[in-house]
């Protein structure tokens, strides 16, 4: 999916939300457990509650990984479920890779061939052998680490003598692709660095965490950090997946998304009245 698909199906729903599939077995409900998968059936349901409020959704693979062959098969079972019944949706796979070249080549392969995700999330600081490999697939994008929501961010990311490492990653990174291919994690409750981060890459995706339960503003995001074409997708996890633990957590997590997706809606239509 490029950037011009991306941009329309946002139009078309009148949303740039992404839900993560943080998905937990010991925070699920609890009838699920008597399913022969538990993590696809809930995923299933949260998916079909939720399919037209956003535009994406993300995976986060250690989630996955944790229950090895059988959480892999959970996670194959909701990719092929989405790309078979939902077309239109961009598809994230949370695993923030990023090793020596030949190593993100079969990262590359196992995400974009084997599991035909969209768009991996990806650690650069290995450089640009580690990133090239994402990039070498058409309509396939690899998402930066650049500034994260973390309360650790601040370990690295900033303060690196007159630029931060953040801005460095940036600079240097986004000659290695373009806007139809790289997009960049910027953090939600950083949400003040936004107008510096636009100036650096102003036509860009970004995709923002840290809006929910972490307590980002998603006003304060779009203030500072939209573009003409959107260039955002804000994830939210636990608050819209774990909205409810009741047999009608499908419906609380619809709920939820929508007061999410109204949210941004009118952000939409205030942008579009008042562009920058």
């Amino acid at each position: 999916m490029n950037s011009k698909i991306l941009f329309e199906n946002i139009k078309k729903k009148k949303s740039f939300l992404c839900i993560g599939l943080d998905t937990d077995i010991n925070k699920i409900p609890q009838f699920l457990l008597n399913y022969q998968d538990p993590i696809f059936e809930f995923n299933k349901q949260i998916i079909d509650a939720t399919h037209d409020l956003c535009v994406a959704y993300k995976p986060n693979t250690a989630f996955y990984e944790q229950y090895g062959n059988k959480g892999w098969l959970s996670l194959e079972k909701t990719v092929n479920y989405i790309k078979t019944k939902y077309q239109n949706i961009f598809l994230i796979a949370d695993a923030k890779r990023g090793d020596i070249g030949n190593t993100s080549d079969m990262y590359a392969k196992a995400f974009f061939e084997n599991m035909n995700f969209d768009a991996i999330t990806v650690a650069p600081y290995m450089g640009e052998d580690s990133v090239k490999p994402f990039l070498l697939y058409k309509d396939k994008w690899a998402i930066l680490l650049a500034l994260t929501s973390n309360k650790s961010a601040q370990d690295f990311q900033f303060d690196d003598s007159n630029t931060n490492l953040y801005e460095k990653v940036i600079s240097k990174s986004k000659k290695w692709g373009n806007e139809d291919n790289l997009m960049y994690v910027v953090g939600a409750t950083k949400a003040e660095m936004f107008k510096d981060i636009r100036k650096l890459i102003p036509n860009h995706f970004l995709l923002v965490p840290g809006v929910g339960a972490q307590g980002g503003s998603l006003s304060e995001v779009t203030k500072y950090g939209m573009n003409n074409k959107c260039g955002l997708l804000v994830n939210s996890s636990r608050s819209i997946i774990y909205a409810d633990n009741t047999p009608d957590f499908a419906i609380y997590s619809r709920k939820k998304a929508s007061e999410i997706k109204t949210e941004m809606e009118k952000l939409l239509l205030k942008y579009e009245s008042n562009p920058k």
